[in-house]
């Protein structure tokens, strides 16, 4: 092979590279948007994947960060905006995935922190009882923005004033990354690791 098609050949070989770079990710039918900007700042995809109850798909989750992350405690430091994205694959009453939230909530806060972060979960227990369903391909999206606070979007509209305490997102991520999390396998994928 002459140099010329060498190069052309690596070329070639690097765009198709590049392209699959640029993809869309799917997960169970849903695409996730790889970046996103958050308030002008671009988080990549850390990881995705889906919450099983039973043998049942619920949601799929997408945690958005400004760099990548493979444990609990750097996904928690985090520097910057921050984005956990649910997207619903069945419908769910509200007020039953609200329940499950405290609940994942509740299991993986230290009893020293929970007190402080009570009136924060009983706003967040609200918002959700409040939307009544969620219906599959709906979304909710959870922001941490500094400066700003924790931002819950449902449906694509912010819901209330944001969450000031800078723990109360950190308590909300333990309900994936905590000792407990909803689903150790989502937990995994949510941290980049290989299925």
């Amino acid at each position: 092979m002459t140099f010329k098609k060498q190069c052309l050949a690596g070329l070639a070989g690097l765009m198709l590279s590049l392209g699959a770079l640029a993809a869309p990710v799917e997960v169970s039918g849903i695409k996730l948007d790889d970046p996103v900007d958050l308030r002008g700042t671009k988080l990549q995809l850390n990881g995705a994947g889906i919450r099983y109850k039973a043998v049942f798909k619920v949601y799929v989750a997408a945690l958005y960060l400004g760099k990548k992350a493979a444990t609990p405690e750097e996904v928690y430091s985090a520097p910057g905006p921050r984005r956990m994205s649910i997207t619903l694959v069945r419908e769910i009453d509200s007020n039953e995935l609200g329940k499950a939230f405290t609940k994942g909530f509740e299991e993986n806060t230290p009893k020293g922190e929970m007190s402080k972060l009570i009136p924060g979960l009983i706003r967040m227990g609200q918002i959700f009882a409040d939307q009544k369903k969620l219906l599959p391909g709906e979304n909710f999206t959870i922001d941490w923005i500094p400066g700003t606070g924790t931002i819950i979007t449902v449906k694509g509209k912010p819901q209330g004033e944001p969450f000031k305490e800078p723990e109360f997102y950190n308590a909300l991520m333990r309900i994936w990354f905590g000792p407990n999390p909803a689903d150790w396998k989502l937990k995994d994928q949510l941290l980049g690791k290989p299925a």
